[in-house]
C-alpha cells in the first residue's frame, strides 16, 4: 500500500480478492464468468431484518482483520467493515464496477465487479479522474440519455423479435382511454387484440391495455418522458409503469418499490408472433416469469440474452385445443405473468408481488370459448341420445328468417 505520498498500490488487494473468491468460504462469493474476470460479492444492507452478520458481512470482516482494523473490543460493526471494502474497491485502478450485471434489489443482492487488466488500467484511470468533472453536467442531461438509449434499443430488436406491423396512418383508430382512481383502460372495438396487458402492484390492477401491433414495452420511464400510451422510435408501443394509488404502499413495501424503479428503466420487450409470445429483458431487475408451456419446474429466470426466450407456443397450445376439443378436461392455458424483482412461481400468491404483468390472448381465449361451444353441444346430443330407447335423436335444422 502506498507510504510516504507515493502512487498508491492496490496489488494486494487484488490478489487477496482472488483468493477469497477462489477458496469458496464466503457465502455469496463467486466468479461471475467462466473466465474469472469478475466476480460477485454480496451486497445486503445491515439494517435488513434478515441480515446475517456471520455471513452477509463475512468477506468484509475478513479485510478489515487482513488490514488490522478490528476494534479491539471485538464489537461487530459490519456497516464500517463493507465500507472500508467498498471504498478500496472504487479506489483501485484494478477493478471496476460492472453495474449492470450488479442485482442490489434482490432478496440476495450482490455487486459484480471485474478484474481489470494492466493493459487497461490506465485508461480507467484517466475515466476516473474526467469522469468527477463531467458528472454534474451529465446530470441534466441523463434523462435524454435515457430515451435515447431506450430508441436505439427498440431500433435494434425490429429484427429480433418481429417486424413491426405498420400502421394506415388512421388516425381514427387510435385506441380511447379511460382512466379511474387507480385504474387506465385502454380500448378499441374495431379489432381484436394481439394482447392485453394487465399490470398489478401487490395484486391490485393499476393499468390495462389492449396492444394491436406485434411488439410492446414495458419500462419504468423518466417522468418527463412517462406516457402510458405511445410509440417508440419503429412504431413499438409503450407502457410505462404508473405511479400506484395513494395508500397502496406504506413502510418497507414502499421504500422497496421505489428502489425497484430505476432498475426498470430498460424494461422488457414482448414481441407476438406466428411461432408464439416471446421475450427480451434490457432492465437490471430481475424478471421471472409463468406460463402454460414451461418444460422445467421451479423459478424461470428472463436472463437478459442476445436472443428472445419463448413464452408462449403457439404449436403446443394448438396441439393442447385439440387434446380438449376431443376428449374434454382441462382447457388449456392461454396466459403468461411476469414478475419484476421477485422469484414467482405458480403457487405464489400474486398480492404479496410488488409488481406483476399478466399477458392475455384474446385470440387464445376465444378460441377456447369456441371450443367449449361445442363441447357442450355436443353433450346435450349424448345426452338426448342416452335417453331414446332406439340410440338415437332426430335434429330438425330450422332457419332463421
Amino acid at each position: 500500500m502506498a507510504t510516504g505520498g507515493r502512487v498508491r498500490s492496490t496489488r494486494k488487494l487484488r490478489s487477496w480478492i482472488v483468493e477469497q473468491v477462489s477458496s469458496g468460504r464466503y457465502p455469496g462469493l463467486v466468479w461471475d464468468d467462466t473466465a474469472k474476470t469478475m466476480f460477485r460479492i454480496p451486497w445486503k444492507h445491515a439494517g435488513k431484518q434478515d441480515f446475517r452478520s456471520d455471513e452477509d458481512a463475512a468477506i468484509f470482516k475478513a479485510w478489515s482483520e487482513f488490514k488490522g482494523k478490528l476494534s479491539d473490543e471485538g464489537r461487530a460493526d459490519p456497516a464500517s467493515w463493507k465500507t472500508r471494502l467498498r471504498v478500496a474497491l472504487n479506489k483501485s485502478c484494478e477493478f471496476r464496477e460492472v453495474s449492470e450485471r450488479s442485482q442490489l434489489d434482490i432478496s440476495e443482492p450482490y455487486k459484480v465487479y471485474r478484474l481489470v487488466p494492466l493493459s487497461e488500467q490506465g485508461m480507467v484511470e484517466n475515466k476516473k479522474k474526467t469522469g468527477e468533472g463531467k458528472r454534474k453536467r451529465a446530470q441534466c442531461g441523463r434523462e435524454d440519455k435515457a430515451i435515447k438509449v431506450l430508441k436505439e434499443d427498440e431500433a435494434a430488436i425490429q429484427p429480433i423479435i418481429t417486424s413491426v406491423q405498420q400502421g394506415d396512418g388512421d388516425d381514427d383508430d387510435s385506441p380511447q382511454t379511460e382512466q379511474s382512481d387507480s385504474v387506465i383502460v385502454l380500448k378499441n372495438t374495431d379489432r381484436q387484440p394481439s394482447l392485453i396487458i394487465t399490470l398489478y402492484y401487490l395484486g391490485h390492477e393499476v393499468l390495462k391495455r389492449e396492444i394491436f401491433g406485434n411488439d410492446v414495452r414495458i419500462a419504468y420511464f423518466p417522468s418527463s418522458h412517462s406516457t402510458s400510451a405511445n410509440l417508440g422510435s419503429v412504431g413499438i408501443e409503450r407502457i410505462a409503469l404508473p405511479k400506484p394509488p395513494p395508500a397502496l404502499f406504506t413502510g418497507r413495501k414502499q421504500q422497496a418499490f421505489a428502489s425497484l424503479l430505476p432498475y426498470m428503466e430498460k424494461g422488457v420487450m414482448l414481441g407476438s408472433t406466428k411461432l408464439g409470445i416471446y421475450a427480451k429483458r434490457f432492465c437490471q431487475a430481475r424478471v421471472f416469469w409463468t406460463g402454460p408451456h414451461t418444460s422445467e419446474s421451479g423459478p424461470h429466470k428472463l436472463e437478459c440474452t442476445d436472443h428472445p426466450v419463448m413464452l408462449f407456443s403457439r404449436q403446443a397450445f394448438q396441439q393442447e385445443l385439440a387434446v380438449f376439443s376431443h376428449s374434454g378436461g382441462t382447457p388449456p392455458g392461454c396466459g403468461v405473468t411476469l414478475c419484476f424483482g421477485e422469484e414467482l412461481s405458480d403457487a405464489d400468491d400474486l398480492s404479496s408481488k410488488l409488481i406483476t404483468v399478466q399477458i392475455s390472448l384474446p385470440w387464445a381465449m376465444q378460441t377456447i370459448q369456441q371450443a367449449q361451444s361445442v363441447q357442450n353441444s355436443l353433450a346435450i346430443i349424448q345426452d338426448l341420445t342416452s335417453q331414446s330407447p332406439l340410440g338415437e335423436v332426430t335434429l330438425s335444422l330450422v332457419p332463421f328468417p
